[in-house]
């Protein structure tokens, strides 16, 4: 009996140390895991225990990793996506104090929901959601500032961020940037008096730089419109610079794309003279050029006395009140049927050309005590009219730069037409009846063609040609040098000799 007894406490020792070893993987041994999961069974008396012993025993084992998991990160309480709902949430509460008699007033706003029904129709602009956001945007924007007109001009892609871009014109001119403008550029200056005043003044260069091109002034040319940027509805509206014809100018010749950041600094060759801001007005102003139609007859040139054709500023043109509409099968089979109703960009990066040749006064004054000829008068560059059609366009590698087509071809009666440019990707017109609109979704970047390459750096300058009279002697040895010596000696021991002669001859001649 008592061996007996000794041989089931072995199996029994035998098989508890069976029991408490640990895994290889969780670390935890079957014989504390049961010691729990019967203590919990004890403690809680769930019904039903043989169907729940599966989820106690997993439950039991995610207990005991409850510690060690304290170290782990918790997640945001508010998401980038909760932030931007919350800031657009004040584009839909209405003011107080707004009355019911300010919704049947005037806005500068178009009809964002009818424009936005007819892009969705062309296949194009920013979804019925993102229109509806961005028009009360717009109308945030207007009702802080006071405008003429504003309407969605587009989207601009961003690799971090987009752009949304409302054009805007007001009555009057704005002044202050000018003024600032001007007053930068005075504290650049170098006083004069400062240069005379210095002790070792430096060598003064006899360069002169070619003169710079004056910036269109508002409300004409290139800056005829202000426009305003943001990255998404709600967010705070950005009002952008001026542009000058030497960012058109450079933004020709580079190829950059845009981050989404105004004041990210444009890195490329030729250096672009401003940041990412300067470069994307240039661009509006470059697409607005190019991309901005109407369809025939809409505009007419406005007849005033005095005006030569060559003269005509970028108001010469006016709604024609007569206007019935084009076919929309004649808009979508000829090109002739729409035109260019903004100014064409000149090579001098200005919609009207302005003779650099004509000097001011100062200018004539600096110049009184230098004689020069006259220089031959440039040619004034000229650009095509006002209302040119679209049938005068160049090709762009052998592609025609515009595509027409119909919204819908089964129900062709109740179509728009739709114009697409193949020089800049992403510009879009339509119309339909007396309505017609330009939008512009892309990335800003005009067609390259097959590929783009970069404008290389300007080859070295030469150098100064070899002549004897700038050409450094070869130093003498010394042998040379003794020479040298020897006969300036004997040259000036004959001089002194010749002297001596003379003064004796003098002296006979005295006596």
């Amino acid at each position: 009996m008592d061996g007996t007894l000794q041989v089931s406490q072995q199996a029994a020792a035998s098989f508890k140390a069976f029991l408490m070893k640990s895994s290889s993987k969780s670390n935890l041994n079957l014989y504390d895991h049961l010691s729990r999961l019967l203590m919990r069974v004890i403690e809680e008396r769930p019904h039903d225990v043989v169907d729940v012993i599966e989820d106690l025993s997993h439950d039991v084992k995610l207990r005991m990793y409850e510690d060690t998991q304290s170290n782990l990160q918790d997640l945001q309480q508010t998401t980038a996506a909760e932030e931007l709902a919350e800031q657009q949430r004040v584009l839909f509460v209405r003011p107080e104090d707004a009355e019911h008699e300010y919704e049947l007033m005037e806005s500068a706003l178009p009809n964002v929901s009818e424009i936005a029904y007819f892009l969705e129709q062309a296949g194009v602009g920013l979804g019925r959601e993102e229109m509806q956001r961005v028009f009360l945007a717009l109308k945030q924007l207007v009702a802080s500032n006071p405008m003429q007109r504003c309407r969605l001009w587009g989207k601009i892609l961003g690799t971090e961020k987009n752009y949304i871009i409302a054009e805007a014109e007001f009555e009057g001119e704005e002044e202050d940037e000018e003024a600032e403008e001007a007053a930068e550029e005075e504290s650049r200056e170098i006083d004069p008096k400062d240069k005379e005043n210095e002790m070792d003044p430096l060598p003064q260069s006899t360069y002169k730089p070619p003169p710079v091109v004056p910036k269109e002034p508002k409300g004409t040319g290139a800056n005829k419109f202000v426009y305003y940027v943001c990255n998404e509805p709600g967010l705070p509206w950005s009002k952008l610079p001026s542009v000058t014809p030497a960012q058109i100018t450079i933004a020709r010749q580079i190829r950059k794309f845009f981050t989404g950041r105004l004041d990210n600094p444009i890195v490329s060759y030729p250096p672009f003279p401003g940041n990412e801001a300067n470069y994307l007005r240039a661009q509006l102003a470059r697409i607005s050029a190019g991309t901005q139609i109407s369809p025939q007859g809409f505009y007419q040139a406005i007849e005033e006395e005095g005006v030569e054709e060559e003269g005509a500023s970028e108001d010469g043109i006016e709604e024609n009140p007569e206007f019935e509409g084009v076919p929309v099968s004649e808009l979508v089979e000829s090109l002739s049927s729409w035109v260019h109703h903004t100014q064409h960009i000149l090579q001098q990066g200005r919609c009207t050309w302005v003779n650099l040749a004509v000097k001011t006064e100062d200018e004539e004054n600096e110049d009184d005590e230098e004689i020069e000829e006259d220089p031959d008068e440039p040619e004034p560059e000229v650009g095509p009219p006002l209302l040119t059609p679209l049938s005068q366009d160049a090709e762009i590698f052998d592609t025609p730069p515009w595509s027409s087509s119909l919204s819908s071809t089964l129900t062709a009666q109740h179509a728009i037409a739709v114009m697409r440019s193949n020089c800049w990707p992403g510009a879009c017109a339509y119309a339909h009846g007396k309505k017609f609109e330009n939008i512009y979704v892309g990335w800003g970047l005009k067609y390259p063609g097959d590929g783009y390459s970069p404008l290389l750096p300007p080859p070295p300058q030469n150098e100064y040609p070899s002549a004897p009279e700038i050409t450094e002697d070869v130093d003498p040895t010394v042998e040379e040098e003794q020479a040298l010596q020897d006969a300036l000696d004997e040259k000036q021991a004959a001089e002194e000799a010749e002297e001596g002669d003379s003064d004796e001859e003098q002296d006979e001649d005295d006596d």
